[in-house]
């Protein structure tokens, strides 16, 4: 198999149109299933994915070919490349156009080679799963470890690599009708408390002895960080730059955008940032296709921190190049990692702690949007909903459909607690790398019961 740099080379040197981008991806993969107390598959796996971006330029205008391939055969190279400068002749003037940046400098690590992981990487999760498959619990899980290493090469110079780890671990427990859920999110493995996580399913499954029954309606509700995390990854999938400028979404305000407005008097900083310790991210801009929010003409753009909303006030939306320039706007990369401080330091325990009267959610699940004019977003709760009274939880309570927004629960969330590293149990599978507090909102809107488990 030819090596990734030669294969950006090569691409290079056999183009002919104006300009070039070669995007290559060597992928690593090492996955753990488990059912019914027993392992049932592991396995690893590599794969190449490499995509070619055929830019034609006629004074102003730019036309775009983009083709991917996953072939691992030299031989195909001269045919993907012809398809992507055919299809970018074809193509209409794209509306995202700009120069393509320029460098001189290579990465010092361009020449390594691709990172690899193994199913030894699980070695310590399975030990610590095998002891709890000794319980009378009935313990069903996944484990995913990927690396992958990322090879960015233009025809204007740009020479970039990086290689992004993606880990994570999430343990479903079932004890009789009861079913509780956990899960973290991780680089390597090497700091996963598997222990402390069937440490806590088990005090979840041990909560739901005691059935609550409870109308819909408003409750004062503790969001732990994997429901916050969820909410908020939504809410920065909509700060689209464009999108607001336009008036179609719920960051537009009348004359422009909504930055600049305060949701909160608590100091809530969302922000996104590529070196932030434990869950870093590529430090540049690499894509293969353009949307509201990325360019393939940004290829090799460097991506540094951006506070979405900043104590309190929304602060940034996305704007690739040319997005800003249209709108005098700042240019703003949106981030592959989510972190929100609320400013507070209490641990979700202590919060329950203070509660006099409420609910404790575990995750939600099945979110989607009612209304992109206010954010409102719909979906269901899972594996456990418990009642908290007088500080101590004493029961599980029937699961609920919710309706929210998230923009207006900042408006009204009343506590924050240290913020964590943790796993967004909806959105696990597209957005991993997340930090959040717990969140105290005085009167979530549980809009009807639910009969999911």
């Amino acid at each position: 198999m030819i090596a990734p740099q030669q294969l950006v080379e090569q691409v290079l040197a056999r183009a002919t149109v104006d300009e070039t981008i070669v995007i290559v991806t060597d992928a690593s993969e090492a996955s753990l299933r488990w059912a019914g107390n027993s392992m049932t598959t592991n396995g690893v796996s590599t794969s190449r994915s490499w995509t070619v971006i055929s830019i034609v330029r006629a004074g102003e205008d730019a036309r775009v070919g983009i083709v991917t391939s996953a072939s691992v055969d030299a031989a195909d190279i001269d045919g993907v490349v012809r398809s992507a400068e055919i299809a970018a002749r074809a193509a209409t003037p794209a509306s995202d156009a700009m120069p393509l940046l320029t460098g001189t400098d290579t990465d010092e690590r361009w020449d390594d080679s691709a990172e690899r992981t193994e199913i030894g990487a699980f070695e310590q999760l399975a030990q610590d799963l095998s002891m709890g498959f000794d319980g009378s619990d009935q313990l069903y899980g996944f484990a995913h470890h990927q690396l992958h290493t990322t090879w960015l090469g233009t025809s204007t110079g740009i020479r970039r690599r990086f290689a992004q780890p993606t880990g994570s671990v999430e343990i479903n427990g079932k004890r009789g009708d009861a079913s509780a859920w956990v899960g973290t999110s991780t680089k390597d493995f090497t700091d996963v408390a598997s222990v402390k996580l069937l440490q806590d399913l088990s005090t979840r499954l041990d909560w739901a002895r005691n059935r609550v029954e409870l109308p819909a309606g408003r409750y004062e509700t503790i969001l732990p960080p994997s429901a916050v995390a969820d909410l908020m990854i939504y809410l920065m999938w909509t700060m689209e730059g464009r999108a607001a400028e336009e008036g179609h979404s719920a960051l537009s305000a009348p004359g422009g955008t909504r930055i600049g407005e305060k949701l909160s008097a608590l100091p809530l900083t969302l922000y996104s940032d590529p070196a932030a310790l434990g869950v870093e991210y590529t430090p540049f801009v690499v894509t293969g296709s353009s949307s509201e929010s990325v360019s393939v003409f940004d290829n090799g753009m460097d991506a540094g921190r951006v506070d979405w909303i900043r104590d309190g006030t929304v602060n940034a939306l996305a704007y690739p190049r040319a997005a800003a320039k249209e709108f005098g706007a700042d240019v703003t990369v949106p981030g592959d990692n989510l972190i929100l401080d609320a400013g507070g330091s209490v641990s979700l325990d202590q919060m329950v702690a203070e509660t006099e009267r409420g609910l404790l959610l575990t995750t939600l699940w099945y979110i989607r949007e009612v209304d992109p004019a206010t954010l409102l977003l719909t979906g269901l709760t899972r594996d456990g909903v418990y009642l908290v009274e007088n500080g101590k939880v004493t029961g599980a309570v029937n699961n609920f459909r919710f309706n929210e927004s998230p923009l207006d629960l900042l408006r009204r969330v009343t506590q924050g607690g240290a913020t964590e590293r943790t796993l967004p149990r909806e959105w696990k599978d597209w957005f991993t790398r997340t930090a959040m507090p717990p969140l105290r909102v005085p009167d979530f809107h549980m809009s009807s019961v639910s009969k999911a488990l």
